[in-house]
Order: structure tokens, then C-alpha cells, then sequence
């Protein structure tokens, strides 16, 4: 049966895979009733999700306005408990502004945004990241020019801010706003400082961790067009792209989403790109914090769970071993107790609902048409 099944089941994918990718090559824009628009440029809506951050979501969505790029622009409250959906209505005006009942994360915040948007181009911009003149316009027309494989395009994000590397043996100050990069290099605000890279784009190691490409790299890197997926933060979605693999993951409620749905996109056939002239200036987790409890669950959590989900078994026992290494080895030390404990919360989340992730697992091997061996989620 498999014989017979399984040619059919891959021409099945791979006629859906064609259909979407002759959609994105059109890209053809949507008239907006004046008969004006000009011919082969997509209609673009920008998504900024907020969180009782009103004054985050305006700095970041007038910058927008001011380029003037955008055919629609749609900020989403996600469940605000403060005074934001009357400010954002108040001094954002020309935009439209959702507010949802309940904080269901980023994800459910962008999706709602994204359902709500009527484009070929979705573009999601954090709301602690201020883009630079032109931002919209590169990634629309970078993704308008690239091939129709081409599902994403993740702009360059600059740390807000100048920033200095500490001494190998310093010990930072309690209160001292401190970042480490991926070589374990301590890093803090400094005025005479340098000006650092966020982001050029999403990658993934070998023990399943989602990281930023370029993190703390000097500004003046030059990366890659290719890359394995897209920031959140500050990215075009194709929306053929997202009518064949999807949306955001909600029940991750945040962090480690796009890389998920840069893993569907990549076993469904699509592509991502990076480009440079598409700057964002972020103020790094000024939302939630990079040490929050929120962060340091949710992030363990969330890397397991999509390593199951999608990687190789060779990183996803990586991804547990290490898990759990790290949480025992952590209660060892009261310094690091509660961030182990934490983890280890991760941990036991994830292995008592393995079933759960292990369907699903069957069902993306099902749904996708690229071989998991074939995607290099390290470029």
C-alpha cells in the first residue's frame, strides 16, 4: 500500500506547493477602488501587537505612518489591563486597533492582526523596535523582486543603544543591565560603547536552540541573503506562504513561534531571506525581559517542544538531555535556583504531555514534502 500511497500523497503536496507558489509569483496588488495603484506592487499591511506598552506601539507605528509605505496598518491590543486601546486610539489615527479580550500571547496577537489585514505582504514589526526610514518599502520590494519560492524576508535589527564588552572575570553589579552573546561574553550599556547587531535572521544549533543570527556582531556585518527562518520582530510574510503551511503557532503563546513556522515553511518547500537594508533599532525584551520567569520557562518550554515538533531525533535528544542537565546542575547553586527550577518546570511540561507532541509530530512528517535531513536549520 505504501507503494502506491506515497507517490500520490507527494504529488498531492507538491500540486498545493505549485498552486501557492503561482499565487506568490503574481503578488498582484489589490485595487483599492480608485483604480490608482500601481501595477505589480502588492498591497502591504503592517502588524504591531501591544501589551500594555501604549507608549512602545505608538513610537514604533508612527515611524510607519511617517514612511508612508503601508496600505494598512493594524495594531493589536493583546489583552491590555491599562488605559492602552484609548491611547492607541487616540494618537494613532489613520490605523486600525483590535483589542482583544485576553493576552494570548504574541502569536495569537499577530495572527489576529494577520487575519484582519488585507494584503499580499504582511509585515510584523515588535513594538520596542523603531524602524528606520524605508524599512516597509525594502522588505516589500526585496520580497516582490525575489523568486516565489521565497516565503519570508527578515530585516536587520540594530540593538538600541552602545554597548561594551565586560572583562572575562567581571562580576556585573546587581542592577547592572548586562547581555550575553553566543560566545558567552557579557555585554552593557555604554556610551562610548558600540553600536552591536540583533538580528539578521533566525538560526537553529544542534541542541535545537533558536537563536539570533549575528547576535552581538558589529554592526557593519555583512550577512548572508540565505538564512534558515525569520525574526518576528521585524519581517514580510508572503501571504501565499501562509495560506499553504499556516500561521503562528498559538499554543506557544511566545517565543520560539517563528521559528516553528520557519520549520513548516522549510519542509513545505518555501524559502527565507534576509534583507540589509530593511534596519529596525530594537530595545531588546523591553516587553518581558530577558531573565522574567515568563522568558525563562516559556523559551525551555517552547525549544523543546519544537524541536519534537520538527527536528531531527538526534536534536531532540540533544535538546532533552541538556534540558535536564541544565536544571539539575542549577539547583546546585542558590544563585541559579530559581532559574533551574524553572527550567525543570519546562522539563516535566513537556514530558507529560509527550503523546500530545508526538501526534503532532506524525502530522507535520504528513503534511510536508522536504525531507527533514534536507533543511539546514543552522544557515
Amino acid at each position: 500500500m505504501r507503494l502506491v500511497r506515497g507517490p500520490r500523497v507527494r504529488e498531492r503536496r507538491g500540486h498545493g506547493l505549485r498552486a501557492a507558489l503561482d499565487r506568490g509569483a503574481r503578488l498582484s496588488p489589490t485595487d483599492d477602488g480608485t483604480g490608482a495603484r500601481t501595477p505589480g506592487v502588492p498591497r502591504t499591511a503592517v502588524v504591531v501587537v501591544n501589551w500594555e506598552r501604549a507608549d512602545l506601539t505608538i513610537a514604533a507605528v508612527r515611524a510607519v505612518l511617517d514612511e508612508g509605505t503601508a496600505d494598512h496598518v493594524v495594531v493589536v491590543d493583546n489583552g491590555s489591563s491599562d488605559d492602552s486601546v484609548p491611547v492607541l486610539r487616540r494618537d494613532l489615527p489613520g490605523t486600525t486597533v483590535i483589542a482583544r479580550a485576553h493576552n494570548g500571547g504574541f502569536a495569537a496577537g499577530a495572527n489576529t492582526g494577520i487575519r484582519h489585514a488585507d494584503a499580499d505582504v504582511v509585515v510584523l514589526l515588535n513594538n520596542d523596535a523603531v524602524p528606520a526610514p524605508g524599512f516597509v518599502r525594502a522588505l516589500r520590494d526585496h520580497l516582490t523582486q525575489a523568486g516565489p519560492e521565497v516565503a519570508a524576508v527578515t530585516g536587520r535589527i540594530v540593538l538600541a543603544g552602545r554597548w561594551t564588552g565586560l572583562p572575562v572575570d567581571a562580576t556585573p553589579a546587581p542592577d547592572q543591565r548586562v547581555l550575553r552573546d553566543h560566545d558567552g561574553r557579557l555585554w552593557t550599556p555604554s556610551a562610548d560603547g558600540e553600536v552591536r547587531l540583533n538580528s539578521t535572521g533566525v538560526r537553529v544549533d544542534r541542541d535545537g536552540n533558536g537563536m539570533d543570527r549575528d547576535w552581538f556582531a558589529p554592526v557593519d556585518r555583512v550577512a548572508d541573503v540565505d538564512v534558515f527562518g525569520f525574526s518576528g520582530g521585524a519581517s514580510a510574510l508572503r501571504r501565499s506562504a501562509l495560506d499553504d503551511v499556516g500561521l503562528l503557532d498559538e499554543s506557544l503563546f511566545m517565543y520560539y513561534e517563528d521559528t516553528e513556522l520557519a520549520w513548516r515553511l522549510r519542509r513545505r518547500g518555501w524559502r527565507v531571506e534576509h534583507a540589509a537594508d530593511a534596519v529596525v533599532e530594537h530595545d531588546h525584551s523591553a516587553s518581558s525581559g530577558v531573565q522574567s520567569d515568563l522568558f525563562l520557562f516559556r523559551n525551555a518550554r517552547n525549544r523543546l517542544v519544537v524541536a519534537l515538533w520538527h527536528a531531527p531525533w538526534s536534536t531532540v535528544l540533544r535538546a532533552g538531555a541538556r534540558t535536564l542537565f541544565r536544571g539539575l546542575r542549577g539547583l546546585l547553586s542558590g544563585a541559579t535556583r530559581r532559574e533551574a527550577r524553572l527550567v525543570l518546570a519546562a522539563f516535566v511540561d513537556v514530558v507529560g504531555t509527550l503523546p500530545a507532541h508526538l501526534a503532532r509530530r506524525l502530522r507535520e512528517t504528513r503534511r510536508a514534502s522536504v525531507p527533514r535531513r534536507s533543511v539546514d536549520p543552522g544557515a
